[in-house]
């Protein structure tokens, strides 16, 4: 079982893999303790060899690895992608291309929402994944025997499951139906990591664009310590915290030590200026400038039984089509095309227009009506 630990021998892995048609990628890290993820190990399988690969490795050079990914004439085959695409983009602003997500794929062939690699491996390759070595510390060296099977097991099932899923997504025409998702992954602003940009991630109902101008503020503030001192988010301040200080703006430390959910040491220390003067900016700011709290449209009265039916469409329309649900619409896009017919949601573009959006339309304005037919909810033309 290949581990490779210098840079010669990466580079000649590299070399051979880049001569194949596709790679399947994985990786292990760790991220509870640091604001960016700690890559501990990299695994890669082309179709005659898996090895994995150390970062930690004193001295090795990742920079063919990172070439290797960014070659386009190799795919670059990875289940549930998106953690381990950032990381790749945040080692060298580089995003691994072109990609195939097994798990995306899965859900345009009809196994289901977001479903588990170790259930593909048991019904595509006829294995089984021992998910025992799954929180190990990957950053412990050296790596036990059962932590490299576990690993290399993640690249080599791979390969089998996208031979069965290509095969599919062929015979079945859906090899576009890819290509929403895929762009998103490897769109660089997925993983950009904006300051000004984290307040959106607190949950409020407080409207106030000064309130949330200060939430702003102080969100950024966070964001930058966390990063500059790579912990997370919740060891510099607590969302809750964040809310509370910004409701009450704080002139002086004294007014800030009376916020709860800030320690009377962390009010006097380094933290507690910087809060103090990213409030005194939000009360500078403009009222232009001040961030706006998106507001989601209200429901009409009487809109619940249509969600309602158009959920029930929804459900036997990707069991007519077998894909899963999560890929046509969500919860709140089905409430959407409730109440506006040009909703700006991927359900009434393209090919899930096709799969359902029309048929949600026309059931909408009663052109459609379902129907039980021997047990089974059938689409039926309106008699109306």
């Amino acid at each position: 079982m290949q581990v490779i630990t210098d840079t010669t021998a990466l580079s000649r892995l590299c070399k051979r893999l880049s001569g194949t048609d596709y790679i399947t990628v994985d990786t292990e890290f760790i991220r509870e303790k640091t604001y960016w993820p700690k890559l501990c190990l990299v695994q890669v399988a082309g179709p005659n060899e898996a090895v994995a690969i150390d970062p930690l490795a004193e001295g090795l050079d990742l920079s063919s690895l990172l070439e290797l990914m960014a070659n386009k004439n190799v795919l670059k085959v990875f289940h549930a992608s998106r953690q381990d695409l950032e990381i790749f983009y945040l080692l060298n602003e580089t995003i691994p291309a072109p990609l195939f997500d097994t798990q995306i794929a899965a859900m345009a062939c009809g196994f289901g929402n977001s479903i588990a690699y170790e259930t593909l491996v048991r019904q595509l390759a006829d294995a089984h994944v021992d998910k025992a070595q799954r929180f190990t510390d990957w950053a412990h060296r050296p790596l036990s025997q059962k932590q490299l099977e576990y690993a290399l097991a993640d690249v080599t099932h791979l390969r089998i499951i996208y031979e069965k899923l290509k095969a599919k997504l062929k015979e079945t025409k859906r090899v576009s139906w890819l290509e929403s998702e895929v762009k998103i992954l490897t769109d660089p602003s997925t993983y950009r990591l904006e300051p000004n940009e984290a307040w959106r991630r607190l949950k409020t109902r407080n409207t106030n664009r000064r309130f949330l101008g200060a939430v702003q503020e102080i969100a950024a503030l966070r964001e930058r310590m966390a990063q500059e001192q790579d912990v997370p988010r919740n060891r510099i301040l607590r969302d809750d915290a964040i809310l509370e200080i910004a409701a009450q703006l704080p002139e002086s430390t004294a007014d800030l030590r009376r916020c709860r959910g800030i320690s009377k040491s962390a009010a006097e220390n380094r933290l507690g200026g910087a809060i103090i003067e990213a409030i005194k900016t939000a009360r500078a700011l403009p009222e232009e400038a001040l961030p706006v709290q998106p507001k989601r449209p209200g429901k009409p009265g009487g809109i619940a039984p249509i969600v309602d039916l158009l959920r029930v469409l929804l459900k036997m329309k990707c069991e007519e089509h077998s894909v899963a649900q999560k890929l046509i619409a969500s919860s709140s896009e089905i409430e959407q095309i409730a109440v506006d017919d040009e909703a700006d949601v991927p359900a009434l573009r393209g090919w899930r227009r096709e799969v359902f959006g029309s048929d949600a339309l026309a059931l909408k304005h009663g052109d459609l009506a379902l129907s039980i037919e021997k047990d089974v909810v059938r689409l039926v033309p309106s008699k109306n």
